[in-house]
């Protein structure tokens, strides 16, 4: 059989029990795009497969699980006309299942028979947290018969890492978050990977790496992640989600080249169903990952290059959307160029920029405007302007709302890092150096404390201003210290707040070494410094473009 859909989904599939070719290709499509989390299309696909065989029960089961919540959108993301909306599809479609039970083989009716514990009414709960655990628990049940079937493994895999969504791991203390039943999914994980087919189910694949990269060892999952990035060619999530594990590795070329691939597969998806959908937080999701290996990379233009993508395909229409409320989970992702233009010492026209023309709704992207204008006018030594622009900065981050969102973090919470950074590069230049490491150290603490997120919630680390400035003022032991726990070496930072063999501050930690006269560590970090200068746009004078040996080499004309 042979039709004009047009996306690639890879060779999986899972037999379900129907007589129509029609209804199993569907369905199978439906079962792809939900372990790659576009589930608007999911459903569709799942409609499509009910439509073909309208006795078919399966359908209605993928309807009913790509509808409820996942562990990137919990009950608690909805708002309340999106809760509601979603649980009445869901329990319709769960309807819907159980009345053509008797039809299914015992395996689909296990599974058909957990939903009711997932949606057991059709109105909406005070707790419907308690759900989730319920259907865990049902999922446990259902594992317990068929833990050798692999779909079984995944959705039961999910339904456990749904209950502590992005909470699986205590970053500080390295291991399973009290109360997170990590261990437990990852025993169903790996058990399930070790089994014929299990490397090359896209489910499976795609849980294990959201469930290794906050661990003490995300490099565990580089093998479930070199498979999974071709296995599903046009779901962009599963071709991106690998690099969750490679940036946390130091892959950076990998992050910018397989997120452009992402973006690849993500614009057919855009081109035929346009941006007024969830899945646009997705494609955003992949232009900031870009954006974010690129700096670690010190490559401006497919950072820039990601900028202009993402203004291209996500309308401001659609972030006016009130339910779901698009600007809260999207309108930040609009304000990364200010961190682009600081990460390259770009100071000039950091101070050139402008706010957006709708400052209400563009409520993030004003805010980190004006912090770029005010980093730019200090590291240039303009101290009153920088002053003014702190002001007009502040004014405007007082007006970004609790409910703003970027990603895993409240932006609110980010602008305290940046509040911080400008103070201390303000004071430094003023000749206050002991408040400007006091105020950048706290913005050092403070990012190290931001949920779990990758891309990692504040663009640039702190530590490389604060080393920069710190080997500056002549305090190496200090700014060694810094770039030591950047780069993971140090042995104090979790394992997810670490950026390996960033070229930033191993140019930092190699002029540490050379100042104190260390040369055995310093070959060896020479090495490591050279390979990553290799791949970087131009020289890099400093770990951070505020130091005067950075801007030396880049001097613009005022």
């Amino acid at each position: 059989m042979s039709d004009d859909y047009g996306y690639d989904l890879g060779r999986y599939g899972w037999p379900i029990t129907t007589a129509s070719e029609a209804a199993q290709l569907w369905f199978d499509r439906g079962l792809n795009w939900t372990y790659g989390f576009n589930h608007e299309e999911a459903i569709a696909c799942y409609r499509r497969a009910a439509e073909a065989d309208p006795a078919a029960a399966m359908p209605h089961w993928g309807i009913a699980y790509a509808t409820g919540p996942n562990y990137n959108m919990p009950w608690e993301l909805y708002d309340v006309a999106g809760r509601t909306k979603s649980l009445a599809g869901a329990w319709d479609a769960t309807q819907a299942a159980l009345a053509r039970i008797d039809s299914a083989t015992p395996i689909e009716a296990a599974l058909i028979r957990a939903l009711p514990a997932r949606y057991p009414q059709r109105d909406l709960a005070d707790d419907m947290a308690a759900w989730d655990r319920a259907f865990a628990d049902e999922m446990r049940r259902v594992h317990a018969v068929y833990s050798d079937n692999l779909d079984v493994c995944a959705v039961f895999a999910e339904s456990l890492l749904t209950l502590t969504p992005w909470k699986m791991w205590d970053l500080a203390r390295a291991c399973p978050e009290e109360g997170a039943f990590t261990e437990e999914a990852r025993a169903v994980l790996e058990a399930a990977m070790a089994r014929p087919g299990g490397m090359a189910h896209p489910g499976l694949l795609h849980l294990y790496v959201h469930l290794m990269e906050m661990s003490p060892f995300p490099e565990k999952a580089l093998k479930a992640a070199d498979v999974l990035r071709t296995l599903v060619p046009d779901a962009g999530h599963l071709v991106h989600m690998p690099t969750h594990i490679d940036v946390l590795c130091g892959n950076y070329h990998d992050v910018v080249f397989w997120n452009e691939r992402a973006i690849e597969a993500d614009l057919k998806y855009y081109a035929r169903e346009g941006a007024f959908n969830i899945y646009t937080g997705y494609r955003q999701h992949n232009y900031h990952f870009v954006i974010y290996g690129a700096l670690f990379l010190g490559q401006f233009e497919p950072a820039m290059r990601a900028i202009r993508g993402m203004a291209e395909t996500v309308p401001e229409a659609m972030l006016r959307i009130e339910s779901p409320p698009m600007a809260d989970y999207f309108e930040s992702f609009m304000g990364m160029e200010p961190h682009v233009l600081v990460r390259f010492g770009k100071w000039h026209e950091a101070i050139r920029l402008q706010p957006p023309a709708d400052r209400e709704l563009y409520r993030c992207w004003t805010a980190m405007t004006y912090y770029a204008r005010a980093i730019g006018n200090a590291a240039l030594g303009r101290v009153k302007q920088a002053e003014a622009e702190e002001q007009l900065f502040l004014q405007a981050a007082a007006e970004v709302p609790e409910t703003r969102l970027l990603h895993n973090n409240k932006v609110v919470d980010l602008l305290e890092i940046a509040k911080e950074m400008v103070r201390g590069e303000i004071e430094y230049r003023k000749g206050a150096y002991d408040a400007a490491f006091a105020h950048l150290r706290r913005s050092v603490a403070l990012e190290d404390a931001l949920p779990y997120d990758e891309p990692w919630g504040w663009m640039q680390p702190a530590r490389h201003a604060l080393g920069a400035l710190l080997f500056e003022q002549g305090r190496v032991a200090e700014a060694e210290a810094a770039y030591r726990e950047d780069l993971g070496l140090g042995g104090q930072l979790s394992r997810a707040t670490v950026h390996p063999d960033n070229v930033w501050s191993l140019k930092g930690l190699h002029d540490c070494l050379e100042a104190r006269g260390e040369t055995a560590e310093r070959a060896q970090i020479k090495l490591r410094l050279d390979l990553a200068m290799a791949r970087a746009d131009a020289r890099v004078g400093a770990s951070c473009f505020c130091a005067q040996a950075a801007m030396k080499e880049f001097a613009l004309p005022a």
